[in-house]
């Protein structure tokens, strides 16, 4: 497989695995509507260590990302400041890569490797991650998602149509890409292909015939009243005079006009006897006959002896996403400037593209996150998309505030981002809240030993998933009191630890504590932190104990 190379790579390509967890600091005079929230939530701090402090809640939970990374056109401003220990790299610090920079290139794939990794592991499985960019580096990232994700797990490229360029020195660009890539594409085939198994089908179309009758049946009466009345309107739409759970739909043919059909067996899915064969066969394959059935696309009659019919959509309805979607670029520019004023935020993105691109991934319950947040478009997208539809997707945003020397008050992740997400709910009425996060302390060697703690169930988090690789889904179930964590598997977490330097220097796993987590853990192995132990290697191994230091050795370290 072709490989990219960049000044930097090998400095940088596990250099996701060294920067520390930190906690994340709520900010409650910043929240909104914080009991419609619901797990919505925007978080203003550097990207990277955001995504990093989002591991141990969020690892393999996000069901779809889409970020917006720098074009890296030279004028976006954009300046390369992560941390890594080189002196390459040093030099690049807090410098902005313009337009002649020479590395900018080199900079940009430094700058995406360690958030894509990192994105990666906040996916699920089946999660999807869509990438917003343009010619300037397209092409580069192309190879870094490939040697991360893998070349198979390359979905396709949707090409977003905006307003004409009128460059006259050189082709105009009318055109940006949005890439898409799957974590797992294996996974979702095989998720797809035992969700259209016969017996789910059978299933499907029981509950819907059973349950849903009376609805699809009223459904279908307001539908016929609602195009007779607006006929003028829906010169493409009037013949289209039945609805199920995927849409519109009008009668087709299986019916074979031609010499060659092809006769085969069709059961019935109630009476389970065969269905009629048209005279000169069916038009269509079984395999395609058996893909339309499990795509809910035939429709069958009261019994076996009504000929079975497929269901012809409207032309807008499709079960991919298109890879050409026309949008005119200035739409989303004009839409902010109903909500603030004129330049409020440049190039914004629009919510009907990002609500395509949700629509064909995500459903109930769904995590969407999107780590260069911007003016707040995704999080638009998802509300609005949860209004049309009724369903409860999540939205995670992470939006740094850019402040510097010469503007040290600049804030976009309040100004932008928050009050755009606000402006929004307000607007449209919409049904929905956020909490506002701040990227806090590292849960690191010095930062610790300075006296600079997390809270018991930041650190609780922090461990679990040290220990796991897993989040910690059951917050609600830690007890401080009892150290108890979490479960996974057969291992019980324990965490003897308090928010205070001083109580840490004298704390320690000792026989009282260890015979109450014992009680506390029957049938369990246990896996305990703590500053030191007072127990000795037999007396662990034989009560299937296994202790690991809380690191950094803060019992070790002397109070000033």
């Amino acid at each position: 497989m072709p490989t990219i190379q960049f000044k930097g790579k090998n400095i940088i390509w596990n250099h996701h695995l060294s920067v520390p967890y930190h906690t994340l600091e709520e900010v409650e005079e910043l929240h909104y509507q914080p009991e419609k929230a619901d797990g919505n939530i925007i978080v203003e701090g550097d990207n990277l260590l955001a995504l990093k402090a989002l591991l141990p809640q969020y690892a393999g939970k996000v069901k779809c990302i889409y970020i917006d990374p720098p074009y890296n056109t030279g004028k976006e401003d954009w300046v390369y400041s992560d941390k890594v220990n080189s002196p390459l790299i040093a030099e690049w610090l807090g410098k902005t890569v313009g337009k002649d920079d020479l590395t900018k290139h080199d900079k940009w794939s430094c700058m995406i490797v360690p958030r894509i990794k990192l994105l990666r592991d906040l996916l699920t499985n089946d999660g999807v991650i869509f990438i917003s960019l343009d010619n300037n580096e397209a092409f580069h990232f192309k190879l870094i998602m490939d040697e991360i994700f893998g070349n198979s797990n390359f979905l396709g490229v949707v090409v977003i149509q905006t307003a004409t360029d009128n460059n006259p020195s050189q082709i105009a660009t009318e055109h940006e890409y949005v890439y898409a890539y799957s974590k797992d594409k294996d996974y979702q085939n095989n998720w797809e292909a035992k969700s259209s198994g016969a017996d789910l089908i059978m299933e499907k179309y029981l509950q819907l015939k059973e349950d849903l009758k009376d609805d699809l049946i009223n459904i279908q009466i307001n539908l016929r009243i609602w195009i007779k009345g607006n006929s003028d309107k829906l010169d493409k739409v009037t013949h289209y005079d039945n609805i199920d759970t995927k849409g519109v739909f009008h009668d087709g043919d299986v019916a074979n006009t031609k010499f060659g059909g092809y006769n085969y067996e069709v059961l019935h899915p109630v009476t389970r006897k065969a269905c009629k064969v048209p005279e000169k066969g069916f038009r269509f394959k079984e395999e395609t006959m058996k893909s339309l059935m499990a795509s809910d696309d035939i429709m069958f009659g009261s019994d076996e002896t009504t000929l079975i019919k497929p269901k012809k959509r409207l032309e807008t309805v499709t079960a991919k996403l298109r890879s050409i979607i026309y949008e005119d670029g200035r739409s989303a520019t004009k839409e902010l400037e109903t909500l603030f004023k004129k330049d409020f935020f440049k190039n914004p993105k629009s919510p009907k593209i990002i609500k395509k691109l949700l629509e064909y991934i995500t459903s109930d319950n769904d995590i969407i996150l999107d780590s260069f947040a911007g003016s707040g478009t995704t999080a638009q997208a998802v509300m609005q998309l949860n209004e049309e539809d009724g369903e409860n997707r999540r939205f995670v945003l992470i939006q740094m505030a850019e402040d510097s020397t010469e503007e040290p008050n600049k804030n976009i992740c309040i100004d932008k981002t928050r009050a755009r997400t606000e402006k929004v709910i307000k607007k449209y009425n919409l049904n929905a809240g956020f909490k506002y996060y701040r990227v806090g302390s590292a849960i690191d060697p010095e930062s610790m030993l300075d006296g600079v703690l997390p809270t018991y169930e930041e650190f609780a988090k922090y461990v679990f998933y040290l220990g796991t690789g897993e989040h910690l889904a059951a917050v609600d179930n830690m007890d401080a009191a009892a150290h108890y964590v979490g479960t996974h598997g057969p291992k019980n977490y324990y965490l003897i630890y308090e928010q205070d330097f001083d109580v840490l220097t004298r704390t320690a796993l000792n026989l009282q504590i260890a015979e109450q987590i014992i009680a506390h853990s029957a049938g369990k192995r246990r896996v305990i932190y703590a500053p030191a132990c007072f127990l000795d290697q037999e007396y662990l191994e034989e009560k299937q104990i296994e202790y690991v230091s809380i690191p950094y050795n803060l019992f070790e370290k002397t109070a000033e």
